[in-house]
């Protein structure tokens, strides 16, 4: 097939159907069934897009397949509609045209060409975010990774973060937080981020810019405020009003031309009126705005009463206040319906539909709504705003005044109320729709922040709610939670659920709140006692409530947690999960097969109490009671995981393997948007790939590492999937693949913080692999260190582990994995001055370590072609794995060969090379075995014959 262009970079024919289809937000094997084709093929092309666009998951795909590609015309204020403004999401798409600020706009192009953090300061109404619109629009070309504009004012201080994800299409997962996955989107190549209206936020938005600017060298951010975010680096550019005799004049006729075409302006009454209005923009349309009912000197009459307090200079605080003025003149015009709706518009944080203006009207009366909004759009009151979705909004400086109005009426509380009602009716109605399967992410990222602030109101406030507002909060809360997670802002749900257990109408409400509060911690593979302690008090709550079987079940899960999930196995006594399990049998109804299956489940993690050592034959014993129960498939994928962890330690590793792969048909089973299935369908995905390249199953390993990079919920972690990708490549001797991935993953582990982090130091080490094999020692140094670094070795990871272990023999997990490379290097390189040493390290004590197969079978053939004096008894130490690993009974094999120069046992090694994919071993093997019509090996180092 051919190559198509979409966006920037080239896909094939098949990847840009692919493309396509995930604008539409189908799930893989929907895509799979409308292109024909596997679902494991569909994985691959979905992470062949994520690496070609370098972006960090499907959401960010789909919006990049909403964005035409080429599209042509002219955009706002005469900029080109090119690519690159295009993908700086949000930008506002004015409907009138820009007047003036030619020379501002100069300074701010100039200033984003050199600074890296540019704020435009000014009063509110002074035409701040036209002119940092206006200037993005043409300075998008500038930024070809593109970036985001995002409005800031219905956005509270805590969530600041998740309104910049929301624009990016950026998601949280286990594996990624929010702040990871806009690093990433953002920290590849020059792009552009716009922050409108910081005034409300300055700490939050400062705290913010700071992380971004840090962790995305090529990054740009442009920010409006009223108060400058005092970040080193900061440009600010003063903002001024209109100047007079000139731009103030024109954009009044402008905007009194489009109320009314056949208006005739008297220059001189243009000219004073401008001058009491100080060239504030916001001011001057609101006037303009009046010009077909009173008429100039009647606009100008009413001025002069309007504006009668405002005497001395002309500051910026006069000028505030001047445009105060004129916003009271013009709510004081409104008759006395269009006052109500006006101020009861405040209680709105963001942007609102006619459904929700209605909920704010008398009797919900939507044709009443409507009429009463026209009139306020046409008083330039309210802003139409435009796009697919019709909607309106108040300025926000407009905004504060209605708002303080609302405050000083009799009908806070009521509007408070009507607010908290159709919130409730938002939610309810958007997780219909997402348990429909209907589209609802669109829909909710433009309700979100009106959402939370009901919800954060109501719980704040919540002890003088009245008992039939509180049960609407707390279905709001649940809901919200619900919504968030599924949007996967994985923190955020955990938010609102303990919000909703706060307002919980009852305590049996609060222990489930509770309970998904505990699993979307879980779900965000958090290392500490928090699932734990959540758990515990959902419990109590259940106690308190009567409802034993559920505390039973409450109990059962804060043990198996405490075992399976946290990062220090003691930080939870023993004794008192003993106590906890006991506790939890005594108050379990003993005919129920699903609290059955939850207590078995948990006596398995807790019987060896060791990390992720499970008692065997309970864990057995576990699995048949899920699945005789209700054959839940996160609780038998649970129970599963506790046989394999027994066999993974036992040495059983094609028995581990073997029951990992039970577990992938029950991730699909699985709810997505269910908190309970998140914390199980990472580890059953990672788990996955794990044992199956700890029994060298690579023909299992690779399409289960393919699958964990391209998967929506835990693939989109800043290194850790493309790491199990890369060590999994690297073992097949893709080596061109592995290292398209290397520097992904090492640039995502750098944004990150550079944390210490165990986990990805095999594949670091893969790399260096991959660069030795291909004989290049610079590179392999290179990325041996990097690994070094990765794993804290002498305190060079990161400031999570200061100290560190001495070195890589130091580091558990580490260690046997470093041996296996640099036995293998010794090996195929004929480098063997220090192969003594090397195999030493390679048959060291490495307890619990899934790569000690790799390292004994390696080290093994080390010892014979260096013709050490134990090689004899390092095969015969080594031939335990060969029944526990494909990959290491290959490569005995040909040590043995090696050894005794009998080609029939050549021969065995490389069946044994092409029966599971390893393509570079099985050439080098044929190298060995002078086979005619061999396979070249034109890039590598011809292989050694010692």
């Amino acid at each position: 097939m051919g190559e198509a262009r979409t966006g920037a970079a080239p896909v094939s024919e098949r990847e840009a159907e692919v493309l396509g289809l995930l604008r539409a937000r189908l799930s893989n094997a929907a895509i799979a069934g409308r292109l024909h084709i596997s679902v494991r093929t569909v994985e691959s092309h979905v992470s062949s897009l994520l690496r070609k666009y370098g972006v960090p998951d499907r959401a960010a795909l789909a919006a990049l397949a909403g964005a035409p590609d080429g599209a042509t015309g002219s955009g706002p204020d005469g900029a080109t509609a090119g690519s690159s403004p295009a993908q700086i999401v949000g930008l506002p798409v004015p409907r009138t045209p820009f007047i003036g600020r030619v020379p501002e706009r100069d300074a701010i192009l100039s200033a984003l060409r050199t600074e890296r953090l540019v704020t435009l300061l000014g009063p509110g109404g002074v035409g701040k975010t036209r002119l940092a619109a206006s200037a993005a629009w043409v300075a998008g070309p500038a930024f070809p990774s593109g970036g985001a504009f995002v409005d800031l004012v219905p956005v509270g201080a805590e969530f600041v973060v998740q309104a910049v994800a929301a624009a990016l299409g950026v998601t949280e997962s286990g594996r990624q937080t929010l702040m990871e996955g806009i690093v990433r989107r953002l920290g590849v190549g020059r792009s552009l981020l716009v922050l409108d209206n910081c005034e409300h936020l300055v700490e939050a938005v400062a705290a913010f810019a700071d992380r971004m600017l840090s962790g995305c060298p090529e990054l740009t951010v442009l920010t409006t405020s009223r108060e400058r975010l005092a970040v080193p680096g900061e440009r600010v550019l003063p903002v001024a009003p209109l100047p007079l005799g000139s731009d103030a004049e024109e954009l009044f006729r402008v905007r009194a031309a489009a109320v009314d075409p056949d208006v005739v302006l008297d220059p001189p009454v243009v000219g004073e009126v401008c001058r009491r209005l100080d060239g504030m923009p916001l001011a001057i349309e609101l006037a303009a705005a009046r010009v077909p009912a009173l008429g100039g000197e009647g606009l100008r009459a009413g001025l002069d009463d309007a504006l009668r307090l405002v005497s001395g200079g002309r500051g910026a605080h006069v000028r505030h206040r001047s445009l105060r003025d004129v916003i009271s003149w013009s709510y004081g015009l409104l008759d006395a319906d269009e006052r109500g709706l006006f101020r009861r518009l405040a209680v709105f944080a963001g942007s609102f539909d006619l459904a929700a203006a209605s909920a704010m009207v008398h009797g919900g009366d939507a044709s009443a709504a409507a009429d009463l909004l026209g009139r306020l759009v046409e008083k330039s009151m309210v802003v139409r705003q435009r796009g697919a979705r019709c909607s309106w909004r108040l300025l926000e400086t407009v905004r504060a005044f209605a708002a303080d109005e609302l405050r000083a009426s009799a009908e806070l509380t009521e509007v408070r109320g009507r607010h908290l009602e159709w919130a409730t009716g938002v939610t309810a109605e958007l997780d219909r729709r997402r348990i429909a399967g209907e589209p609802w992410q669109d829909d909710f990222d433009v309700v979100a922040d009106d959402l939370r602030a009901a919800v954060s109101h109501a719980w704040a406030n919540r002890s003088s709610l009245p008992v039939t507002l509180t049960g609407r909060a707390h279905g709001l809360a649940r809901s919200l939670a619900a919504l968030s997670y599924a949007r996967r802002f994985v923190s955020e749900a955990t938010l609102h659920f303990r919000q909703a257990a706060d307002l919980a109408p009852a305590p049996g409400d609060a222990a489930r709140d509770l309970r998904g509060a505990a699993e979307t911690t879980l779900a965000g593979l958090n290392p500490g006692t928090e699932a734990f302690d959540l758990l515990v008090a959902g419990a109590q709550r259940a106690g308190e409530a009567g409802e034993a079987d559920v505390r039973a079940r409450l109990l059962a899960r804060a043990v198996e947690a405490a075992c399976r999930f946290t990062a220090d196995p003691t930080a939870v006594p023993r004794e008192r999960l003993t106590r906890l399990l006991a506790d939890a049998r005594a108050c379990a109804d003993p005919g129920n097969p699903v609290t059955a299956a939850a207590l078995a489940a948990a006596a398995a993690w807790a019987g060896g109490y060791t990390r992720r050592a499970p008692d065997p034959e309970t864990a057995r014993q576990a699995v048949t009671a899920a699945r005789a129960a209700d054959d839940d498939p996160v609780l038998v994928s649970a129970c599963l995981d506790a046989v394999s962890a027994a066999a993974i330690r036992a040495g059983r590793l094609r028995e581990a393997h073997h029951v990992s792969g039970e577990r992938l048909p029950l991730v699909d089973e699985m709810a997505r948007d269910d908190p309970a299935a998140g914390a199980e369908i990472a580890d059953a995905l990672h788990m996955a790939v794990t044992y199956a390249v700890a029994a060298g199953d690579l023909p299992a390993a690779r399409p289960a590492a393919v699958r964990l990079h391209a998967d929506e919920l835990v693939g989109n972690h800043p290194y850790a999937s493309a790491g199990k990708l890369i060590t999994v490549l690297a073992l097949c001797g893709a080596f061109g693949e592995a290292l398209d991935h290397a520097d992904e993953m090492w640039d995502g582990w750098l944004r990150a913080g550079r944390p210490v982090s165990t986990p990805l130091a095999p594949a670091v080490l893969s790399v260096a692999l991959v660069h030795g094999l291909r004989g290049d020692q610079e590179r392999f140094a290179d990325w041996r260190a990097r690994a070094q670094r990765v794993s804290g070795v002498g305190g060079t990871g990161g400031a999570t582990d200061p100290a560190g272990p001495a070195t890589m023999d130091d580091a558990p997990g580490v260690a046997s994995f470093a041996a296996f490379v640099d036995a293998r290097i010794a090996v195929h390189t004929g480098r063997l001055d220090d192969a003594a040493e090397v195999v030493r390290r390679a048959f060291g004590a490495y307890p619990l370590s899934r790569h000690e197969a790799y390292a004994h079978a390696a080290g093994a053939e080390l010892a014979v072609v260096a013709d050490l004096p134990d090689a004899a008894g390092r095969l015969a130490e080594a031939a335990t794995w060969v029944e526990q690993n494909a990959w290491a009974a290959a490569c005995l094999a040909r040590a043995r060969g090696r050894a005794s120069g009998d080609p029939a046992l050549l021969a065995e090694s490389a069946a044994g090379w092409e029966r599971i994919g390893a393509a570079y071993e099985l050439r080098y093997t044929r190298d060995l075995i002078g086979a005619p019509g061999a396979p070249g090996a034109s890039d590598l180092p011809t292989a050694s014959t010692r």
